[in-house]
Order: C-alpha cells, then sequence, then structure tokens
C-alpha cells in the first residue's frame, strides 16, 4: 500500500491490524450510557501498527516549526532558548511527583520553593508581595484587573471606572479591562510612539478625577519604545489616586537593570513562559504570576507564599478575590522558574536585558535600508517594522514576506500588530541568539526586499515544495470547521 504525503492516519488503518495487543480477561460488570448519550455506533478508531503510530506522529512532528529546530523572531512573545537545566529540574521526582492534595505538611519543601521564588521575582520587579496562582499571562492580567476593582470597592471608591488603554497595547489588556467591569478608554500615541502625558490628562479632565481607576502599560511599548515619561505619568495618576498596572510582557529588556516598581506601577503581571525559560506557545504551559505594592496584597487570588521570621509560610489574603484556578496554580513551570532564578543569577538577569537590547538595534541597523522602521529610534528588545511601502509598489503585503521567511527556514514575525503600523513586522530577536544567527536573518531581509522588487508577482507565489500550506483561507477555515472525519464515506462535518 502507499500513501499520499499528508495522508490521515485513518487512511492508513487495515482491518484486523493491532499496534498493541491486551490479555483476554474475563470481566464481569455492565455499563449503560444515560439516556440520549449513547452512540449510534462504535467510534472509528484508527487500525494500525505500532511501528506505523509511530513513523506517522514522528514525521508531524518534524513539520512543526519551533525554538529547537530554528531563528523565531516573533515580537513581543520573547520566543527564547529554553535552557534543558530546566526542565530537567521540573522533572525531579519530588517535583513531578508531588500530588495537590497531600497535606502541606509534607510539602514543606515545594513551600520553600514557592516562597522563594516569590521572593526573587519581588526583588526582580520591585513589588512587595506576589501570587503565583494564575495559569498564563491574560489571566494574570484579568486577575489583575480584579484586584483593582477590589481594592477600589473596599475603600469606597466604586464609582472609578475608567481603564485607560494606549492604542499600542497588547489586544488583551483592554479585554482584560472590560471584563472585569472597567471602560475602555483609548489614548493615541506620539508621534514618536510613545504615550502623551498630555493625553491622559485629557481623559482626566472629560471624566473627572474621581472616575478614572487606572492605566495599563506596556514598559517598553509593544514598538519597542521604552515609554520615558513614565514617572511623569505615575505621579499624574496617583495624585488623584488611580492605579498603574504594568503588562510584563516586555520585561526582558529591563531585567536587572531598571524595575517597574521603581518607576511607579503598583501591580504588574510575569510571563514566567516568555521571560523566565519555559517553552512558550502550543497553548501552554503557562503561568501569570501577579506582583503588587503593599496596599494591594489583602487581595490577592489564591495563597501567597512567603517567608516570615525565616520560615516559608503559606498566607490566605484577607480580602482576596479569591482562587483563579484550581490548586495552587501551574506549579512546573514555576519550578522553571526557580531554576532559571538559581542558574543565571542577578548578573546573569541583567546580561539577558542588554544583549536583548542589543540583539534588537542591531538587527534594526541591518535591514533599516531594505524594510521601513516607522517609529525608528534606538530600540529596547524589539522593533517593528513595516512592508507597507512594498504592498503599495508592488502589492506585496507583510504576510507575503512571511511566506518567504517560512520557505527560508525562519518563523515569520509577529505580523499586522501592533495595528498602528500598516503591514507590521514585529521583530524580536531575543537574548539568547548568536550574532551568526542575526546576519543570516538580515541578509534574508535585504534579499527578499531586492526579490520584491526584481519579481514581485514571482515573489507572491509560495512555492509548495517547501510549504505545508501555502494559501490558507482563514476565513473559511474559522466559518466551515470542520471538526469531524466519517471513513464510511469520506464525508466531513
Amino acid at each position: 500500500m502507499t500513501y499520499a504525503k499528508d495522508a490521515l492516519i485513518f487512511d492508513k488503518s487495515v482491518q484486523g491490524r493491532r499496534g498493541v495487543r491486551y490479555p483476554k480477561r474475563n470481566f464481569n460488570w455492565e455499563f449503560t450510557a444515560p439516556e440520549g448519550l449513547a452512540p449510534e455506533s462504535a467510534p472509528f478508531i484508527p487500525e494500525v501498527s505500532h511501528l506505523d503510530v509511530v513513523r506517522h506522529y514522528t514525521r508531524l512532528s518534524l513539520r512543526t516549526f519551533g525554538v529547537d529546530t530554528g531563528f523565531y523572531p516573533l515580537g513581543s512573545c520573547t520566543m527564547k532558548y529554553n535552557p534543558r537545566l530546566c526542565d530537567k529540574a521540573a522533572g525531579f521526582d519530588g517535583f513531578a511527583g508531588v500530588h495537590p492534595s497531600q497535606p502541606l505538611i509534607t510539602a514543606d519543601g515545594i513551600v520553600e520553593l514557592l516562597a522563594e521564588t516569590s521572593e526573587w521575582m519581588c526583588e526582580t520587579t520591585g513589588m512587595e508581595s506576589f501570587a503565583l496562582q494564575p495559569a498564563a499571562g491574560a489571566q494574570g492580567e484579568f486577575a489583575g484587573m480584579l484586584t483593582f476593582r477590589k481594592y477600589f470597592d473596599h475603600i469606597g471608591e466604586s464609582e472609578r471606572e475608567i481603564m485607560i488603554v494606549p492604542d499600542s497595547a497588547h489586544g488583551t489588556n483592554p479585554a482584560s479591562a472590560a471584563v472585569a467591569g472597567f471602560n475602555v478608554v483609548e489614548v493615541k500615541s506620539t508621534d514618536e510612539g510613545l504615550t502623551d502625558p498630555s493625553a491622559i490628562e485629557a481623559v482626566i479632565n472629560k471624566y473627572g478625577a474621581e472616575k478614572i481607576a487606572g492605566i495599563m502599560l506596556t514598559n517598553p511599548n509593544t514598538l519597542g519604545l521604552y515609554e520615558s515619561h513614565i514617572c511623569e505619568i505615575a505621579d499624574m495618576l496617583h495624585k488623584i489616586g488611580a492605579l498603574l498596572y504594568y503588562d510584563g510582557a516586555n520585561l526582558n529588556a529591563l531585567l536587572g537593570i531598571v524595575r517597574p516598581g521603581d518607576m511607579g506601577f503598583d501591580l504588574l503581571h510575569l510571563n514566567t513562559h516568555k521571560t523566565f525559560s519555559t517553552p512558550h506557545g502550543g497553548g501552554g504551559p503557562g503561568a501569570g504570576p501577579i506582583g503588587v505594592k503593599e496596599k494591594l496584597a489583602p487581595f490577592l487570588p489564591g495563597a501567597v507564599f512567603c517567608v516570615k521570621n525565616g520560615k516559608p509560610e503559606v498566607v490566605w489574603p484577607e480580602h482576596s478575590i479569591g482562587r483563579m484556578k484550581a490548586w495552587w496554580g501551574n506549579f512546573l513551570v514555576l519550578v522553571r522558574t526557580y531554576a532559571y532564578f538559581v542558574h543565571i543569577g542577578a548578573r546573569g538577569l541583567r546580561r539577558v536585558a542588554e544583549n536583548a537590547v542589543i540583539n534588537a538595534n542591531y538587527i534594526q541597523e541591518g535591514i533599516k535600508d531594505a524594510f521601513e522602521i516607522p517609529y525608528y529610534a534606538r530600540c529596547m528588545h524589539e522593533f517593528v517594522a513595516s512592508a507597507e511601502h512594498f504592498k503599495r509598489e508592488y502589492g506585496v503585503t507583510a504576510k507575503d514576506v512571511d511566506k518567504k521567511l517560512l520557505e527560508k527556514g525562519i518563523h515569520a514575525p509577529t505580523t499586522y500588530f501592533p495595528l498602528i503600523v500598516h503591514e507590521a513586522l514585529m521583530i524580536e530577536p531575543t537574548d539568547t541568539e548568536s550574532k551568526e544567527t542575526l546576519d543570516h536573518f538580515i541578509e534574508v531581509m535585504k534579499g527578499l526586499a531586492e526579490a520584491i522588487k526584481s519579481d514581485p508577482e514571482k515573489f507572491k507565489k509560495p512555492d509548495a515544495n517547501l510549504l505545508q500550506v501555502v494559501n490558507p483561507d482563514e476565513t473559511a477555515a474559522a466559518r466551515n470547521f470542520i471538526p469531524r472525519w466519517y471513513p464510511e464515506d469520506g464525508r466531513q462535518g
């Protein structure tokens, strides 16, 4: 039997073939499914050999692009190398084998690890207390907004309903604020790509100081630029009793150099799966701990691990917003974070930020004559290029550029974000890439620019021999989702 290149595991099924054989046993039990839940017929399970299963899924895995297989300059997502040391630590029996229901008295080492991790997070960010339970960055954001809401309700200022969000913010920022019950007001960036204090002042004047809950900021922002007015913005909001939320997505640029808490932020979330080694992407696992200044500590979600009188303890905040997740959060992700702190140390954290900033500026300088840089400046850990001029002159889009990068064995940058840059290509090389990799990427980008100019029509045609999927129709895929395959007659539905 021969199979097509993209044959499904169902196509390889041969009636009666088995990969595993179980010993015959006589079980004397009956099971009847509840009325209405019993299937009309038995499900079709592919009948294949053990070797065919191994080969099929190994082949599929080799089609997956990841940090371990190539350069991944996905802006604002910090897709950097994950030290295997951290994975190994998370696999230790004492960590991987612990049960979330066992009494804490039998898990003193776990409590101590989480308490020390929290302390190091506080020291790194300038916060005074951390809750480790949120399971991802977006959930950390939501927990932060709920904490703001609970704090204002507790002090009798429930009328504070306006959350200010810059137009360059991550998309989850306004979503988290809105779901937590705030009304989001967007402020425009300046021509330099920064948050304008005068625009914030205008919002305060329009809605009234007593209505302002706070602002959600990423610093450096999603254009890769440091918000140089941050202290002025913090003073302005604190004077009217409002709070500052820090989106930790871009913390990789600041480690060991400057702390969000020292800038005036009252609460932040960390993406440990971005900044502190854990593999990022594929739907998880993640962790989004939130850190706060002292006045917000009583409202943190779930348990807080801390060290008191030299001993690790578990504290339940008095006015907690409640649990964000079952048990203690994604514990093994936090073990990786602990291992990363131990492995790299304080001086190493600073080197992370320095290398991330140097690498981003190196690429920006290398491609600035090939691609437009709408907000060109000395960037931090990332920058945003644009293919708008290629679209205007040759009909070539940022998506077309992405396809060609994939053909070259380089993952595409973040595309069409932030929304304030048309045909955006958001590039973040991270701290872990070598100069040789950066030079190769620069040469590829220059080559793509020249290829567009010489033959744009050819450029827009992906090479089907190099890409598994060439021109997917995302809209049709979403509207005509096919969750099930029927083997009897090949029907899909």
